[in-house]
């Protein structure tokens, strides 16, 4: 592991904060003073001071799965005193948003204090699959489906191809089952916008292979291995 990410997972300084220190003379390894950035450590083996006071390696990854409920804003602080998610889970620190749900979106909605964790669902080359339920208004014709699934136009950005599957509809509403594969921003909400169908009811049910299952709204679990299911 890189000496300034143990250093900003096991302190409360920043990876940056932690070049600096290794720059000024301050970080020792194995009772030398450091003069490199960049070096890998042995996090087992190795032994990191900064003002001669040994870092001890209290960091745990975490990960965990919450039901959002709408009208919580996927934020760890909010300016606006609205609410936030972190309000329904423990104190963790470090802990983060894996991506986000806007705030009338309800459904699956991971956290972990874990850079590469994160990193792995929310970078566009890891092309990650976000399952979601959505209401809409009027029916959706086959024509509309066949255009959301090739790709459209939003915001000057051709969208990714989709998956959609028509769960019931009528001349009122669509159910359906829509996949991608970005995370733009209220992105599945604009796609329908587009073609005059608003969606009136959103879920995210799966980010990749994780299913938010049975948890109910504003509840969270801790995930094991098995669930988390990626390398």
């Amino acid at each position: 592991m890189r000496i300034n990410k143990f250093i900003s997972l096991n302190t409360a300084y920043s990876r940056r904060k932690a070049d600096q220190l290794i720059e000024d003379g301050k970080v020792k390894l194995n009772g030398k003073i450091l003069k490199k950035l960049g070096i890998n450590i042995d996090i087992e083996k190795d032994e990191i001071e900064i003002d001669n006071k040994k870092i001890k390696k209290t960091f745990k990854k975490i990960y965990l799965a919450l039901h959002k409920p709408a009208g919580y804003i996927t934020t760890r602080n909010d300016e606006f005193d609205r609410k936030t998610v972190m309000e329904l889970l423990p104190e963790i620190e470090n802990l983060k948003p894996v991506g986000r749900l806007d705030k009338d979106t309800e459904g699956l909605l991971l956290f972990s204090n874990d850079g590469d964790f994160i990193n792995h669902f929310t970078h566009p080359k890891f092309e990650c699959d976000k399952e979601y339920q959505a209401e809409i208004k009027g029916e959706l014709t086959n024509q509309e489906k066949e255009q959301l699934e090739k790709g459209i136009i939003l915001d000057g950005k051709k969208t990714k191809e989709a998956k959609i599957k028509i769960i019931k509809k009528s001349k009122e509403n669509t159910i359906l089952i829509i996949t991608i594969q970005e995370g733009r921003k209220r992105q599945i909400r604009k796609m329908f916008d587009y073609l005059k169908r608003p969606v009136k009811y959103l879920k995210r049910l799966r980010i990749g292979k994780i299913k938010l299952g049975s948890l109910k709204k504003g509840e969270f679990k801790f995930l094991n291995k098995t669930e988390l299911n990626v390398n």
